[in-house]
């Protein structure tokens, strides 16, 4: 299986894969029976994702499956703790034994014209006019992994998260947390490039 990038740290397994046509992704082996009409009505490339994503696991545990609630995918059996993030050609998992949320993103000035839904105009004043897509797609994709650690349909990418302010050089140890009137959760998150993808990592 061609593999893309290995980011297993201590903790975590953490593996992205870059789609091959030569590879092949057999439905029948590799979709658990009971994810058969979640899928159904999938675009081509996004069950290929799907599929890719179930590859990388069976290299990884063989005798476990992907399964859902509310969405949010779990092991079966739950001997550990997973994320996963596609992004056609691209697929990743991270397996842990803490709680980890992983997400990747192809970076995109179109980015630029949905900031207002994921920030505040007091959270912006550190990102520079000619990098504004990069950092902004860095913190959309930072958000949306810790967003896989406190998965909830009530919380707002906006209101409940938040990225510190950063620079492209120090991407390793983002400083940012989850919050609400009760608490604040505080993680550091890691950030890698690939061709013209970000790739971000948050463990518990």
């Amino acid at each position: 299986m061609p593999l893309y990038r290995d980011f297993s740290d201590d903790n975590a397994t953490i593996l992205v894969w870059k789609y091959d046509e030569s590879e092949n992704l057999d439905i029948h082996e590799l979709l658990e029976p009971e994810n058969a009409e979640k899928v159904k009505d999938y675009h081509p490339k996004k069950l290929l994702e799907v599929l890719m994503v179930r590859k990388l696991l069976k290299g990884l545990k063989p005798d476990s499956k992907i399964l859902y609630k509310e969405r949010e995918p779990f092991l079966s059996p739950r001997d550990a703790e997973i994320s996963i993030t596609h992004s056609f050609p691209f697929a990743a998992i991270a397996i842990s034994k803490n709680k980890i949320g992983i997400d990747v993103e192809k970076f995109n000035p179109k980015i630029l014209r949905v900031i207002d839904k994921f920030t505040y105009e007091n959270e912006r004043g550190f990102i520079p006019e000619d990098k504004a897509d990069t950092f902004y797609t860095i913190i959309w994709s930072v958000k949306e992994s810790m967003y896989k650690i406190h998965h909830s349909k009530y919380w707002s990418l906006k209101k409940n998260y938040e990225v510190k302010p950063f620079e492209l050089k120090h991407l390793h140890k983002i400083s940012c947390r989850v919050y609400d009137d009760q608490f604040s959760d505080e993680f550091k998150a890691r950030v890698e490039f690939f061709d013209d993808y970000c790739f971000t990592i948050v463990e518990e």
